[in-house]
């Protein structure tokens, strides 16, 4: 038996019924080569006993899990992408492949990038470049150890095809990848729905996400559920607005058809982390207005909701959506005030003091420019980090902001154990910034050296565990 004694497959998603989704076929690949598969995260879904041979099997050439979909489903839906509405789109390039339940009971989705064409493709080819997987798996990572709710990446399988692509040197290799999250549903499948006035199928996925991701019998009239599904989501994408600003990562692509009802980190785009303080910094080089720059990503997502609620406005009243999306930059606020002080490892003193800190931090790292990483590793912990802080490389920098330096003296540790760990003894923070990115797809690009991304995962993965994350 490959599987553990946790594995609980739970394929809910055909019960929703028809127009939600079509079976599709993955494509058959040349080669199945395993170059990452993610144990920590299989544990959690009861998949990590199975052999490599298996794992391939199943995310690669996409044999159905026992007891699961018995055909992968590419998804229906729709999406503002840059601000303008497409309702061409939906899985082109993935599917569904599987759900279970994790080891705290949620439903699981396991979906696909690379896996081939559908019905969606346009004229896309369906495949996924070995670089794009690459880069997947070191956002998750770094995102999940700084703890951001983010969708994890399974399992990487390269496929042994040639891809031509215009943003990257081509011919270029080909992968397939698998991503675990807690929902593939997007706000761009409410759109969907709506655009063609598809009322019943748009209750639907309210009863459906209610029941599913937000542990919530459906109860009352249409409106009340739609108005609580609704409610559920605004507060999960206004945490991750913080958590995004909090990490100091920019997603590239916020689009409608990017963004799931969970919350979770998902879809990325050309992403980076911020190299140093800069709000105007982009990701995505066709981002050419900065609408998803750093310091507007906060303002993207409470667009994004918007549209969510325009989805819902056949059946619910105007007033009454807005009355529920009114408390988002609320929310969003108290999360970032949240986010930061646990980057800083520091105890909450009150709202008062805790802004005129982070106004301060804000405003010193945006003045020099300073190195976003940098400071929240010299500074974990507070006061008792202060000769940590002064033995940086930076603490010239410091000394010259004296206010800045006292306030932060002032704060207790919130995990004081953590500082014991062997991370803070570093001669510097664990990064992930495009000049590490393009090294170490270097040298799996010239030489086939995959060592440097392993090394990197374990990196990664230490300063999460001395992060508590």
């Amino acid at each position: 038996m490959p599987f553990s004694k946790t594995y609980s497959p739970a394929p809910a998603f055909p019960n929703l019924g028809e127009g939600f989704g079509d079976e599709v076929q993955a494509a058959a690949f040349p080669k199945h080569i395993l170059r990452f598969r993610n144990d920590r995260a299989a544990r959690t879904v009861g998949l990590e006993s199975l052999s490599d041979e298996e794992w391939t099997k199943h995310f690669g050439a996409f044999l159905p899990l026992e007891g699961n979909l018995p055909k992968p489903i590419a998804q229906r839906y729709h999406g503002h992408q840059f601000r303008s509405y497409n309702p061409d789109i939906g899985d082109g390039r993935g599917f569904l492949f599987a759900q279970m339940r994790d080891d705290a009971g949620r439903l699981m989705d396991l979906g696909t990038k690379g896996s081939g064409t559908t019905p969606y493709s346009r004229s896309g080819d369906g495949r996924l470049t070995l670089k794009g997987g690459v880069r997947e798996i070191m956002a998750t990572e770094l995102l999940e150890a700084l703890g951001v709710y983010t969708s994890r990446t399974f399992s990487l399988i390269e496929t042994g095809e040639s891809l031509m692509r215009g943003d990257e040197p081509s011919p270029t290799r080909s992968s397939v990848m698998v991503r675990l999250c807690h929902g593939n549903i997007r706000i761009g499948t409410f759109q969907r729905h709506a655009y063609f006035t598809d009322t019943d199928r748009i209750e639907a996925l309210v009863d459906y996400c209610l029941k599913h991701y937000f542990s919530t019998e459906p109860k009352g009239s249409t409106a009340d559920r739609a108005l609580l599904f609704l409610r559920f989501v605004m507060e999960q994408v206004a945490v991750q607005a913080a958590e995004l600003m909090a990490a100091g990562f920019v997603h590239g692509v916020l689009n409608t058809d990017n963004i799931n009802i969970t919350g979770e980190v998902f879809d990325f785009g050309p992403w980076r982390f911020l190299p140093q303080m800069e709000l105007g910094f982009t990701a995505a080089y066709f981002d050419e207005t900065g609408l998803y720059a750093y310091g507007r990503q906060p303002d993207a997502l409470h667009w994004n909701i918007y549209q969510l609620g325009g989805a819902l406005a056949d059946i619910c009243e105007e007033q009454a959506l807005k009355d529920v999306l009114e408390p988002f930059p609320h929310i969003y606020l108290k999360a970032l005030r949240e986010k930061l002080l646990a980057r800083l490892g520091v105890k909450a003193k009150g709202d008062k003091e805790d802004d005129a800190l982070l106004t301060l931090i804000n405003n010193f790292m945006l003045k020099e420019k300073f190195p976003y990483e940098r400071f929240f590793f010299d500074w974990y912990g507070g006061g008792i980090s202060t000769k940590r802080a002064e033995a940086s490389p930076e603490a010239e920098r410091y000394h010259a902001d004296a206010e800045l330096s006292a306030a932060l003296t002032s704060y207790e540790p919130a995990r004081a154990e953590a500082l014991k760990h062997p991370y803070f003894s570093d001669a510097a923070p664990c990064t992930m910034l495009i000049d590490e990115v393009e090294d170490i797809w270097s040298h799996i690009s010239e030489r086939d050296d995959w060592q440097p991304l392993y090394s990197k995962i374990d990196a990664i993965r230490r300063m999460g565990e001395a992060l508590g994350n």
